[in-house]
């Protein structure tokens, strides 16, 4: 039986996971204020943003034609578009009166970053607007809001974790957080996932998206449960197969297996903590028919989970092991794929499109291209252009990894072990330095160095940062050395 957790258990002891921003609230003030006009006659709009236009409107404000020229060149094909790119930003900065990135310059996302500059217009946007008095101001109105949140989301968030009876929400440096902010468009759930920081936006809307908060929060508990038990997931992987051909399913479950896998346990999740088998056998149904091949699986396992008293940290392992290729894939033989994805209550925000590239940047993006079509001669000039268009040494260790590819793929293995060297002297990120050591080891195997090969597969594992999968297939190698 899993123990009676409290409230502040749940949103973990002197954290208030359900709060407004300032750095949000600032954001989308001058988003407006430089006329943003997505839904603004919505009768679903909180009076606020209208308010806060009209008030900002009146005031002599010197940095407003910097921020309507900035806002104007950063201008997207859509209103969702727009400001989901805004959102990020809001997110990964501090908030007044500095607006300083609060994210290392190598982890900020690729659409915030394209946004860079904003930061040097908000200090003196906030300042010669009075924004922190009308911050002030509109406090008895965010509170209102959010106090309409806090029992039903206080509830949807604690049967999540009496379900997978985890002991508390927030663990090992994690954080789940939802802000509410009144001076978005309205019906807006966006969710952001920043290495350990996950973060829920939501405006205002005639009903609560308490479940896409909850989905959310379930990705939030379970994603790092999934990674650390990608290796027996690994196991089951064939299954994916039968997802490449679900035109419902988005290229970015395609593409990733990791996340394909977790999202279905989610989605079963989801149908074990709905009221009714007829609707959990439905909303199953429409996740398989979506290509979200697993989750039957897993819903079938959750009925005996439900069962035993194991947490789901623990249990996991048994649950992947409970699933039987052979019946699923008499399942999967079986299923007419959909066409059409279910409307979720509100859709969360697709992932940001990456600004364009330009300068060196656009021609790594070209080598790697070229390198993937197998144009390898092609692919070894772009990346030699690279070298010649920057000075960056995380830059050049990508482009040296790349020409070590092409080395290794044209049978040069003298080169490539030199260039995959090169790629590790130049500080590379993470993912670039876990490859390189994985490709080494390989080479070394190919050369009967079994001791030199193991030291590398070790050094692929021992990469904090280097991706998973990259770790696996050093892991993989590790184990056929005898």
């Amino acid at each position: 039986m899993a123990a009676i957790f409290s409230t502040a258990q749940c949103f973990g002891q002197g954290a208030n996971q359900l709060d407004a921003n300032p750095a949000l609230f600032t954001v989308l003030a001058a988003l407006n204020a430089a006329g943003f006009d997505s839904d603004l006659e919505s009768t679903s709009n909180s009076p606020l943003r209208k308010q806060i236009r009209a008030a900002l409107a009146s005031k002599k404000i010197e940095s407003m034609d910097d921020l309507r020229r900035f806002v104007a060149v950063h201008h997207q094909r859509d209103a969702n578009a727009e400001l989901t790119q805004y959102i990020s930003f809001a997110l990964s900065i501090e908030g007044p009166p500095s607006f300083k990135f609060r994210i290392p310059d190598n982890e900020i996302p690729p659409d915030v970053s394209g946004l860079r500059g904003l930061e040097t217009i908000l200090p003196r946007f906030y300042a010669e607007a009075g924004l922190d008095q009308i911050w002030r101001q509109m406090q008895p109105e965010y509170e209102r809001t959010i106090e309409k949140f806090h029992a039903p989301l206080t509830k949807a968030l604690l049967d999540s974790t009496f379900y997978l009876r985890n002991p508390t929400s927030g663990y090992m440096g994690r954080r789940f957080q939802v802000f509410v902010d009144l001076l978005g468009p309205p019906n807006v759930v966006q969710t952001r996932n920043y290495k350990d920081d996950y973060f829920v936006v939501v405006t205002p809307s005639p009903e609560l998206p308490i479940e896409e908060i909850r989905y959310a929060y379930l990705h939030y508990l379970l994603d790092p449960l999934a990674l650390k038990y990608s290796e027996q997931l690994e196991k089951k992987r064939g299954m994916a197969d039968y997802a490449q051909g679900a035109p419902a399913l988005d290229d970015a479950y395609k593409n990733d297996f990791m996340l394909l896998t977790t999202t279905c346990l989610v989605k079963a999740v989801e149908s074990r903590l709905t009221r009714g088998e007829a609707k959990r056998a439905e909303m199953v149904n429409q996740a398989f028919r979506e290509g979200y091949v697993y989750t039957p699986a897993f819903a079938e396992g959750l009925v005996e989970y439900e069962k035993q008293p194991m947490a789901m940290r623990l249990y996991l392992p048994d649950l992947i092991a409970r699933i039987d290729l052979k019946r699923e894939e008499a399942r999967l033989e079986k299923v007419e794929f959909t066409r059409e994805r279910s409307a979720r209550k509100f859709k969360p925000a697709a992932a940001p499109a990456a600004p364009e590239l330009t300068g060196v940047d656009k021609t790594m993006e070209t080598a790697e291209d070229l390198y993937v079509a197998r144009k390898l001669d092609e692919a070894k000039q772009a990346y030699l252009q690279a070298l010649q268009e920057t000075s960056q040494r995380p830059t050049h260790a990508k482009a040296y990894y790349g020409l070590a590819r092409i080395a290794a793929l044209q049978k040069d293995p003298e080169l490539a072990e030199k260039l995959f060297q090169k790629t590790l002297d130049l500080s590379p990120d993470a993912e670039t330095k876990g490859w390189a050591y994985v490709y080494l080891g390989k080479l070394a195997m190919a050369a009967g160095l079994k001791d030199d090969a193991a030291r590398k597969f070790r050094d692929a594992i021992a990469t904090d940062g280097a991706s998973p999968k990259a770790k696996l297939e050093a892991k993989k190698e590790l184990g056929q050395i005898k």
